[in-house]
């Protein structure tokens, strides 16, 4: 993510290609490249990116790209456009971003009305489905950001609005001030060679806190899968996670993973680290920022699209977590 003022700028970056016509795929897998990068399509001839090390890098590897492809292209650095003062071309990347952020405007505005009903008293909050659709929201918001070069006013703003809605949906769903919730202690003891039952399709919170459990409080845990809404279905002794009304799941606004640690006071510096990534890639609250969350959210992703059933998935998205706790502590 590349983020500057008017005055930090570097001057731009010049992209040109041509592909064959054919495949017309070639030419829409550049376009969509350029696109996510951000870059403005200029004068309905080049493409134009403030110059930075990783969008010179972009742009090295695209030429590659177009050339296996049989086209050709090239980039320049330039200081300045002859035509055009530097603010007017900020002006045209902002005017580009805001564009983008009307879809994700759409949803908060959704959202402020549905808290605002709340609020109003017409209805009581499902505090799950709203924060399952701000964290969703939100994640649009950060992708759209990251090609924000410039903190257009648009982007400012629904920054603001994401914040007071969190605010809101903080207090209507009773956390505790400054986030904090009462979490009763339990004894390992109580819970050994027991069935762990949690939502179908697992994903990053209910494979940390599955690679936790097996790990940290219950070495003999087995796992089973049900619909959220069955949660009977677990059958007569199971402890159920990570779903609603599950025995640990999350409260006020602790994911699982960290209202498993804390039950069971667990404090390990490593696991401490891996809660924060757990928690900023599940509740997309912006409390924390690791370096690594992306990358790891991108592999739990690919073992959720290649594996067969919930318990292969399950298992490979604790072998991850356990390398990861490996690297911290070894």
């Amino acid at each position: 993510m590349i983020h500057s003022s008017q005055k930090d700028l570097s001057g731009w970056l010049l992209f040109f290609y041509s592909v064959p016509s054919k495949p017309v795929s070639n030419r829409m897998k550049v376009w969509r490249k350029l696109l996510k990068a951000g870059a403005l399509q200029f004068k309905g001839a080049v493409y134009l990116l403030p110059y930075s090390d990783e969008h010179y890098e972009l742009l090295q590897w695209l030429i590659a790209e177009i050339a296996a492809m049989d086209g050709d292209g090239g980039f320049a650095r330039v200081e300045r456009i002859e035509t055009m003062s530097d603010r007017e071309i900020v002006e045209l990347f902002n005017q580009q971003r805001e564009r983008e952020y009307r879809s994700v405007e759409k949803g908060i505005e959704e959202l402020e009305r549905k808290v605002g009903s709340i609020r109003k008293g017409g209805g009581a909050p499902k505090d799950k489905t709203l924060a399952e659709q701000h964290a969703r929201h939100l994640k649009a918001f950060e992708e759209i950001r990251k090609a924000d070069f410039f903190s257009s006013r648009a982007g400012r703003e629904l920054e603001k609005r994401f914040k007071a809605v969190r605010t809101e949906l903080r207090e209507l769903t009773g956390a505790a001030p400054g986030g904090a919730a009462a979490i009763v202690p339990k004894r390992r003891e109580d819970y050994q060679k027991k069935t762990w039952a949690t939502r179908k399709r697992p994903f990053i919170d209910r494979m940390a806190s599955a690679w936790l459990i097996r790990t940290f409080i219950d070495a003999h845990a087995s796992f089973s899968f049900v619909d959220e809404t069955a949660a009977s279905a677990a059958g007569a002794g199971a402890v159920t996670f990570d779903m609603r009304g599950g025995e640990f799941t999350h409260a006020g606004d602790l994911c699982t993973f960290e209202v498993l640690m804390k039950s069971f006071e667990l404090r390990d510096r490593a696991l401490k680290k891996i809660a924060e990534i757990v928690h900023e890639l599940d509740i997309k609250d912006e409390r924390y920022r690791n370096e690594e969350s992306r990358g790891i959210e991108e592999i739990l992703t690919g073992i959720r699209k290649t594996v067969r059933d919930d318990g292969e998935a399950l298992l490979k998205g604790m072998a991850v977590f356990e390398m990861l706790y490996a690297s911290k502590t070894q």
